[in-house]
């Protein structure tokens, strides 16, 4: 597995040049269904589209569950699944705000073996190896152990479904903001959880996000000693898009009594 992490992350970093080298890009949008908050651009298919060439050519027998193609769930249980989110972060991306990444899993048998997400614009690499602790930038990072009045939370707005979650993700929001020392909602879901992984952030949440934008931080949290879990306090199901509960383990319990009021 560390011979895979080994040739991978490279790749991930020359993926992170197409982002960094983007021209003209709010011309180079398109709007998912006509959704002004869903937005695709030809650099999330170019990224997607070079890491699946790549590794298709270290792992010929490699299988893809990711954000810009049709997927289907039970390639999670093959041998190497990678579930790629070519741009996460992609409004950020759009209107040049530098806050995006590459986040990219590799499954195993319906297990997370390898996790990494790259942010090009600082150069920050958040990688794992199942049962081999969580590293940025090759150095080890472990969550925080702040308690609930010092902890920073980060929380996603679930931007496609605002008629039917806003409302209750907005009330969450307030009442961890009343618990806590502030709130942040920087917009790319994946670096809030690499982020949480590495202790810069306490908390995070999001009522339904889809399984690119978990996976690799599912794993980042976990090696690095915090917990992530769906709105019942289970493990999440990547086949479809789940609810996100993630902290450090001093504040899991009361964050999880909270959100649970809420979450329904």
């Amino acid at each position: 597995m560390k011979n895979i992490e080994t040739l991978l992350l490279p790749l991930i970093r020359e993926a992170g040049k197409i982002m960094t080298g983007a021209l003209d890009i709010e011309d180079a949008v398109n709007e998912k269904g006509g959704d002004a908050a869903n937005m695709v651009t030809v650099y999330d298919v170019a990224v997607q589209n070079f890491l699946m060439t790549e590794i298709t050519k270290l792992i010929p027998d490699a299988f893809f569950f990711a954000e810009e193609k049709e997927n289907n769930a039970e390639d999670l249980m093959r041998d190497y699944c990678f579930v790629i989110d070519p741009i996460d972060g992609t409004s950020n991306f759009v209107h040049d705000y530098k806050h995006s990444c590459i986040s990219v899993a590799m499954f195993s048998k319906g297990d997370i073996k390898l996790a990494a997400v790259y942010d090009p614009y600082q150069d920050e690499m958040f990688s794992a190896v199942k049962g081999g602790g969580a590293f940025l930038n090759g150095k080890p990072m472990k969550v925080s152990d702040r308690d609930m009045a010092h902890s920073i939370v980060a929380f996603g707005t679930c931007p496609y479904y605002k008629d039917t979650l806003g409302k209750a993700t907005f009330e969450l929001c307030y009442e961890l903001y009343c618990a806590c020392s502030d709130v942040r909602r920087p917009g790319a879901a994946a670096l809030d959880l690499a982020y949480l992984a590495a202790g810069r952030n306490d908390i995070f949440f999001e009522i339904v996000l889809s399984p690119w934008d978990i996976a690799a931080g599912n794993l980042l949290i976990k090696e690095a000693g915090g917990i992530i879990t769906n709105e019942k306090g289970k493990d999440i199901d990547f086949s479809a898009p789940s609810c996100v509960l993630a902290s450090n383990p001093k504040v899991y319990d009361e964050f999880f009594r909270i959100a649970s009021k809420v979450i329904k």
